[in-house]
């Protein structure tokens, strides 16, 4: 949803880099393109004009004038000015001293409260509590099916006693679903209630009544991320006309500007609490100001990415994992290999883990194209083969790789890359394992694990030349050969990377094998 706006951002920060004091001239122009990119996003004026105020303030006084890289001081003002608009702190849930805790969900028709209510639910139900889903929606029709379905798919309870459909009183559902709560000792009860197509009247007394009956711990607004400005006119009215204590952003994976994101915390004084960025009951988080400003910038999100990996990996099963590959490479096997894939992409969409990664912004499009069915296609591939052959790959011969491409649906090549890239990984993964690094990577002294690990006092004596070839043909391949190495070791450059010329992240070339994953 930010990718326009980070692009910009982005482009603004490229002419600020290489210059030792920034001019005033400088710092408006900079202002400038950042008004410009802010508008473009669909950001309110008032907000727009709030945060250029104050970035300009900041830029021009001592914090920059006096500073040894005035350009990353003014990155630091914009992102720290970012986090202010889209609310400062991370705002938490107010629970209950006596349970249940009360929810209240309020907003338009189609801003998805009924799918977020099975997503909180399912969200907080991690978080150790038991929360129970009311139906309070009897007008759209289906409505109470609709949230009955969420909750079963999300594995929490339901309750639903009016069949809706225009049929009902919305109001005693809440009511008597309160003391249903109690008696079944949930903790927490979650009132989705209904909505319009617009803000009208009715609407809002009803949502007002619901409120008064239950006395909700939290009433939260929840937004469409992708309707623009219309959003902040939408949750000033029922500010004004109900009251919310936080705001909830759904559709934040939509491909619209999302300035309403931008502008809503800021205009109407609330914070945003959760944000859903997907269509699954997983694609649910609490909203973090100073993540959400990182990404913006380019700078990636990897305390999300490190809980998101905490919440799928097991530590023990991580260390049985590291123990394995100490003792060599031949006891990583293709099982614990199909094992480790699964568990990355329990973890979410492989192309948004990616995009935590900081400096992922420069290879957006990659990263899009990127085939997210090639671990399917690999795991079909290590199920076809038969125990013995995920033991001990190095079995694998023609016949056996012809039977495992017919069994998973793939060319035999397929099989065979996948196999070679599989002896690739062990054995780098065996190397890390043991603090020898990364292979290929120069040694760093005093960092175990980062390079060849330290060197031996005594010098291994040279082996004794190498006997040629008696065939012209292959003798001449192996001198080739040797020319190449010799020219790679001069060079300094142990990945073979290309030495001068623009070696910028936009013009990095991926390796032939890595390329089929961005088809």
């Amino acid at each position: 949803m930010f990718d326009t706006l980070s692009d910009r951002l982005a482009s603004t920060f490229k002419n600020l880099r290489g210059k030792g004091r920034l001019s005033e001239a400088d710092i408006d122009a900079t202002a400038r393109e950042i008004r410009i990119a802010l508008l473009e996003a669909d950001v309110a004026l008032p907000v727009v004009r709030a945060f250029i105020k104050q970035v300009k303030t900041r830029a021009t006084g001592a914090e920059v004038s006096q500073a040894l890289n005035p350009a990353q001081q003014v990155i630091k003002i914009v992102n720290e000015e970012l986090i202010g608009i889209l609310g400062g702190e991370t705002r938490r849930l107010r629970f209950a001293k006596q349970p249940p805790t009360v929810i209240m969900l309020a907003g338009l028709q189609g801003a998805g409260k009924t799918t977020l209510a099975g997503k909180l639910g399912r969200w907080l139900k991690g978080q150790g509590h038991s929360p129970l889903l009311v139906a309070c929606d009897l007008q759209r029709p289906n409505a109470v099916n609709q949230l009955q379905v969420v909750s079963e798919r999300a594995d929490v309870a339901f309750y639903g006693p009016q069949p809706g459909n225009g049929v009902g009183d919305p109001v005693q559902v809440a009511k008597d679903s309160i003391e249903y709560a109690r008696t079944k000792q949930y903790d927490i009860v979650i009132v989705d209630t209904a909505g319009r197509l617009g803000i009208d009247a009715e609407m809002m007394q009803q949502a007002a009544d619901i409120r008064d009956a239950v006395g909700p711990d939290e009433v939260l607004f929840v937004v469409d991320a992708m309707i623009g400005q219309d959003a902040v006119n939408t949750a000033e009215a029922f500010r004004d006309g109900v009251g919310f204590d936080g705001v909830v952003l759904s559709k934040l994976d939509g491909d619209a500007r999302g300035g309403a994101a931008l502008s809503i915390a800021h205009v109407t004084g609330k914070q945003i609490m959760f944000a859903s960025n997907g269509e699954k009951l997983d694609d649910f988080d609490a909203f973090h100001p100073d993540r959400m400003a990182s990404r913006i910038l380019g700078m990636g999100d990897m305390l999300s990415l490190i809980e998101k990996a905490e919440q799928t990996f097991s530590q023990q099963e991580a260390e049985k994992m590291a123990a394995k590959l100490a003792k060599g490479p031949k006891e990583f096997t293709l099982d614990d290999f199909l094992a480790q894939m699964e568990q990355v992409r329990k973890m979410g969409s492989i192309s948004k883990l990616l995009g935590m990664l900081p400096g992922m912004g420069q290879m957006k499009e990659q990263i899009n194209n990127l085939d997210e069915r090639e671990v399917d296609r690999t795991a079909a591939i290590i199920k076809s083969m038969t125990p013995g052959e995920r033991q001990d790959p190095t079995i694998l011969n023609g016949s056996r790789r012809a039977r495992i491409a017919r069994g998973s649906g793939v060319d035999v090549s397929m099989v065979k890359n996948l196999v070679e890239r599989f002896f690739e990984a062990r054995k780098m993964m065996s190397k890390m394992a043991q603090g020898g690094g990364i292979p290929g990577m120069p040694g760093m002294p005093g960092m175990p694990g980062m390079g060849g690990g330290a060197r031996k006092k005594k010098q291994v004596k040279q082996a004794k030349g190498k006997r040629k070839s008696g065939n012209p043909m292959k003798r001449k391949a192996e001198e080739e050969a040797a020319a190449a190495r010799r020219e790679a070791a001069q060079s300094g450059n142990p990945l073979g990377l290309p030495q001068g010329g623009d070696q910028s992240p936009q013009n990095f070339e991926l390796p032939e094998e890595f390329k089929k994953f961005m088809n």
